[in-house]
């Protein structure tokens, strides 16, 4: 199933890829990547040969009816992997094991450091969980991928995707192995995690925000909900009058 849709995807949108020859044969890396779109873990697949897991929340795969079957069996044939998300950090154990599991087995684990889709198309800090501990637990080299313009194709809301080539650059191995076994300490992980995310922002040229994604987010919320609050208070005053 999965060479069905990434045929389908790649004859439909045409992406174009730079750094294919990055991405090893066999064996296992890391493939770490931005996040700009629900389609990122689509794509990316779809350009390579191998297989590549991504953590999927399990809602995806045990939601009921015809439609729910439809979603797991996409979710599973292009290479998601359910998790329980339920509790941040049960959640955040539960994806680090899954991934340790995929490179185990000699496969390619990919993982986005923010967290979470970018709110705005800027690249925002890594979280120092995950990637790092996956890293530095298992030895695997680290590969930072750029994903190009997947926001644009399906922006949040919009059901329907606009058909244009988005672009994937893969970069060079970053190799840790001199931090192996040190997933414990914090400062290592957030070293780890920052000189990926270096690597990512000039693959990609996108702006770097030194904040988490979802802290931007909640910032966009709460500056949406104001505006509207003012929007209703100003709507509510008297005609001709002012505060």
């Amino acid at each position: 199933m999965k060479f069905s849709i990434g045929g389908s995807l790649k004859l439909a949108f045409r992406p174009w890829v730079e750094g294919l020859e990055n991405i090893p044969a066999e064996g296992p890396a890391i493939l770490a990547s931005n996040h700009l779109s629900f389609s990122d873990s689509f794509f990316l697949p779809a350009v390579l040969d191998r297989k590549v897991t991504f953590i999927a929340k399990a809602e995806y795969f045990t939601s009921p009816g015809v439609k729910g079957r439809l979603t797991a069996a996409f979710f599973k044939g292009v290479g998601q992997l359910p998790v329980d998300r339920s509790g941040a950090r049960g959640a955040g154990e539960a994806a680090i094991k899954s991934g340790v599991d995929v490179i185990e087995r000699g496969e390619l684990f990919g993982i986005y450091p923010e967290g979470t889709r970018s709110p705005d198309g800027r690249l925002y800090r890594g979280k120092p969980g995950g990637l790092a501990r996956v890293a530095l637990a298992t030895g695997a080299p680290v590969i930072p991928v750029a994903m190009i313009d997947t926001e644009k194709i399906q922006p949040p809301g919009k059901v329907v995707p606009k058909l244009m080539r988005p672009g994937i650059r893969i970069g060079k191995p970053l190799d840790f192995s001199r931090y192996h076994g040190m997933d414990g300490d914090r400062f290592i992980l957030r070293s780890v995690t920052d000189e990926v995310m270096y690597e990512i922002m000039k693959l990609s040229g996108q702006e770097y925000v030194d904040i988490y994604a979802t802290a931007a987010k909640r910032q966009i919320a709460d500056a949406e909900k104001a505006a509207k609050a003012e929007k209703v208070e100003k709507g509510a005053q008297p005609e001709g009058k002012t505060e």
